[in-house]
C-alpha cells in the first residue's frame, strides 16, 4: 500500500457512532471532550464552529470538519458562546438515526466518531491540527457522493442502515485526509504535510516498503534527488522528527500491529523491522511505544466505546 493507506490501516477506525442533525431556527449545541476522531459534514444551510483554543469557523454547506485531537467544541447558526448540552439533545437518537433542534428544515449535518487504537493513534494523530476543514477540492465529487448515501441512509434507514453508515464513514475518513493532503503540504506541518511535500514523500514512501532496510540519510536522500544536507533539513522542518527517528518510529508502529494481531515471536518481528537483535529491539519499542514487546501483546490497548453523542 501507499503511505496514507499505510498510515490509515494502523488507526483501525471502530466503533463508530453516527447521526444525522436536522436544525432550525437560531440553535446552539455544545460537545465536551471526545475520545477518537469526529467528523462533521454539512449538507444544507451553514453554521459556525468554534473549537476550544481555536477561533471561530464558518462552514457551508459541502464542507466537512475534522476533529481529530478530541477537545470540545461549539457548533452554532449564529457566533455564539453557549449552547445545549449535545448529550441532551443525542440522548434518544439511535445509532443512524437523527437529531431535531425544534422544527428543524434549515440546517442539515452527518456526524461520525471513531474510536482509534491506542498508541499507534497517539503517534499519528499527535501532528494533526485541532480542527481540519475540507471545502472543495480534487476530491469534492466523491466526498458529495459519500455524504448524500449518508444523508439518504440517515433520513430514511432501511435494513442494514447502520453498517451502511458505519462503511462510508471509514471511507470519508480517508477521503477527507486525501484531500487535505495539497493544504497540508502548503502549510508545511505534520505527517500529512510530508506525505503532500515533493522532497519528502518519495523518502517515506521507501521507508513504507521497505522499513527493514538498513537506511541512511544518504540514502533516503537520494529517493528524492536532494543532498544529504537539504534533505534532513527540509525533512525535520516538516515533520518535527529527523529522517532516522521517522524511520525507527514507523518501524515500532508496524512492529506494534503484528504484535497486536498476530502471535508471531518477538523475534521474528524484530527482524521484519530490520533489528537483528531482539535486544535492542526491546529497547527501541519500549522506548517509542512507552511498553516491552511482550506486554504490548498482552495489553494492546484499544479504546473504550464510545458514548452515543456524534
Amino acid at each position: 500500500m501507499d503511505p496514507l493507506s499505510d498510515i490509515v490501516s494502523l488507526l483501525h477506525p471502530h466503533d463508530c457512532v453516527a447521526a444525522g442533525f436536522d436544525a432550525g431556527g437560531d440553535w446552539s449545541i455544545r460537545f465536551e471532550g471526545h475520545e477518537g476522531l469526529k467528523c462533521n459534514a454539512v449538507l444544507k444551510g451553514a453554521c459556525w464552529i468554534a473549537v476550544e483554543g481555536c477561533d471561530p469557523v464558518r462552514l457551508e454547506a459541502g464542507d466537512c470538519a475534522i476533529l481529530p485531537r478530541g477537545r470540545p467544541f461549539l457548533l452554532s447558526a449564529q457566533p455564539s458562546r453557549a449552547g445545549i448540552d449535545a448529550q441532551i439533545l443525542y440522548k434518544p437518537v439511535r445509532h443512524g438515526g437523527t437529531a431535531v433542534y425544534g422544527d428543524g428544515g434549515d440546517f442539515f449535518m452527518t456526524g461520525a466518531r471513531f474510536l482509534l487504537d491506542g498508541p499507534p493513534a497517539r503517534t499519528l494523530m499527535r501532528g494533526l491540527p485541532p480542527l481540519i476543514v475540507v471545502g472543495r477540492g480534487p476530491e469534492q465529487e466523491t466526498i458529495r457522493w459519500i455524504l448524500d448515501h449518508m444523508a439518504a441512509e440517515l433520513r430514511e434507514p432501511r435494513p442494514g442502515s447502520p453498517l451502511t453508515v458505519t462503511h462510508l464513514s471509514h471511507v470519508l475518513l480517508l477521503q477527507v485526509l486525501r484531500d487535505h493532503l495539497s493544504a497540508a503540504a502548503q502549510a508545511g506541518d505534520g505527517w500529512l504535510a510530508a506525505l503532500a511535500e515533493p522532497r519528502i514523500a518519495p523518502a517515506i514512501a521507501a521507508i513504507h516498503a521497505d522499513p527493514a532496510r538498513s537506511w541512511t540519510v544518504e540514502a533516503l536522500a537520494a529517493t528524492t534527488v536532494s543532498s544529504r544536507t537539504s534533505f534532513a533539513v527540509r525533512f525535520r522542518k516538516v515533520t518535527g522528527q529527523t529522517p532516522i527517528e521517522y524511520l525507527t518510529e514507523w518501524r515500532m508502529l508496524v512492529a506494534a500491529e503484528r504484535l497486536r494481531s498476530t502471535h508471531m515471536p518477538v523475534a521474528r518481528i524484530a527482524a521484519d523491522v530490520g533489528y537483528t537483535s531482539e535486544s535492542a529491539f526491546g529497547a527501541a519499542f519500549k522506548r517509542v511505544m512507552g511498553h516491552a514487546p511482550r506486554r504490548f501483546a498482552k495489553t494492546g490497548g484499544i479504546a473504550g466505546k464510545p458514548s452515543n453523542t456524534v
